[in-house]
């Protein structure tokens, strides 16, 4: 255990005179843990999620039942490192990582390409003092420690431990998020051009007059629900290829896993679409207070030919999303073609280094690289883009 609370600095005063009255009331006891057990996160499970409900920043990637997942399907045996801070024994601070291999090493976010928002845990009635004692707390004191995270939303509880980090510190630019309004969809389409509204309206007349059946998966169909949503998925991007890890076992079992935990919890939707009586879609929704996301969807091709598939995800994700008082639906990362069309609000989130304080050559080294993979992205973007498209697919295959 770890003491984070600190001596004021305040010179040292006598004992008052008999009769000066009472003694002040004693303020919180404020302490700080590093915990490296492999179950920590299984430990705390129930207090971890109690903090996020008071954390106005949380997603459902900081929900107990996916950080507990990945780091059971990912995470490698004595790599696991947990911050908490308590005050008075309440548990009003809490963040995982995972120990990053490679010549220098260092502290990364649990989730990996998986997650679309990196993000730790405060109380919101103590996030700036908890946020202090997280920074005080965090294990970076060799020249070549570092923390990096990725996906940092720019309302980040993190973001607090950043302003009070007193160690060497970066920021950069990461990956652009979208955002739409969770309004009706006859709203949604005033925010597009007239002839695009247009074109909209009569593809969503034509999935109505189809009777597509939209149904809400319960808790013990999510499994097989998710199992046929990976099915559809693989066969709608055959022709133009998968995500490599998303054909993998271990994804497969950590979605199914994470999924049905945040089912139950209320922190996500698992949509079945059929069409005369068969399966032809299946979309994953995740929700937190903030913002509703759509993760993962699968939908057989002939369904595409069929109808605008698009307009049927988004109609019943707006659906659920406004129903649960959520007032944003993001669309998460990516720059997809069919996200363009509702012209969302854009939001990059953030990529945040730290270090040491003193020489810090892991930050240094680190930093300029990431500067150097941006500017060649950059390129590749600007003046390549059929060449970038060409090296995202073979990452896909």
């Amino acid at each position: 255990m770890r003491s984070a609370a600190r001596a004021a600095g305040l010179p040292a005063q006598a004992a008052p005179p008999s009769g000066a009255g009472p003694d002040p009331e004693p303020g919180p006891v404020w302490t700080a843990e590093l915990s490296r057990e492999d179950d920590t996160l299984d430990t705390l499970a129930e207090e971890w999620d109690d903090l996020a409900a008071r954390c106005r920043t949380a997603t459902f990637f900081q929900a107990a039942d996916w950080q507990r997942s990945w780091w059971r399907h990912y995470g490698t045996p004595g790599g696991l490192l947990v911050v908490t801070v308590r005050r008075d024994g309440l548990l009003v601070g809490a963040g995982a990582f995972r120990r990053r291999g490679g010549p220098l090493g260092g502290l990364t976010a649990l989730g990996g390409g998986l997650v679309d928002f990196t993000d730790v845990l405060f109380d919101d009635d103590c996030a700036d003092r908890a946020a202090a004692e997280f920074a005080a707390a965090l294990p970076l004191t060799r020249p070549w420690h570092t923390l990096e995270l990725r996906e940092v939303h720019p309302e980040a509880a993190v973001q607090k431990v950043f302003e009070h980090w007193r160690g060497r510190r970066r920021r950069f630019a990461d990956s652009l998020c979208q955002y739409l309004p969770a309004v009706s969809m006859e709203q949604l389409l005033k925010r597009v051009p007239g002839k695009t509204a247009q074109r909209s309206r009569v593809k969503l007349r034509k999935i109505a007059e189809a009777g597509v059946e939209v149904r809400s998966t319960p808790v013990a169909e999510v499994p097989a629900a998710l199992e046929e949503l990976l099915r559809l998925h693989f066969l709608q991007w055959q022709e133009r290829g998968v995500t490599r890890e998303h054909r993998t076992e271990r994804f497969a079992r950590h979605v199914a896993e994470s999924t049905t935990g945040m089912v139950a919890s209320g922190r996500a939707v698992v949509h079945q679409f059929r069409l005369d009586g068969e399966l032809m879609a299946v979309n994953l929704l995740l929700l937190c207070p903030s913002f509703g996301g759509l993760y993962l969807y699968g939908a057989h091709p002939q369904l595409r030919e069929r109808l605008d598939i698009a307009g049927l995800l988004f109609a019943a994700a707006l659906d659920e999303t406004v129903g649960a008082g959520i007032p944003v639906l993001s669309l998460l990362r990516g720059q997809e073609p069919y996200k363009q069309r509702w012209r969302p609000d854009r939001l990059p989130n953030q990529r945040l280094l730290f270090g040491p304080k003193g020489p810090a050559p892991a930050v240094t080294a680190r930093a300029g690289a990431i500067r150097v993979r941006q500017a060649a992205a950059h390129v590749l973007r600007t003046r390549f883009p059929r060449l970038k498209e060409a090296l995202l697919a073979r990452r896909r295959c």
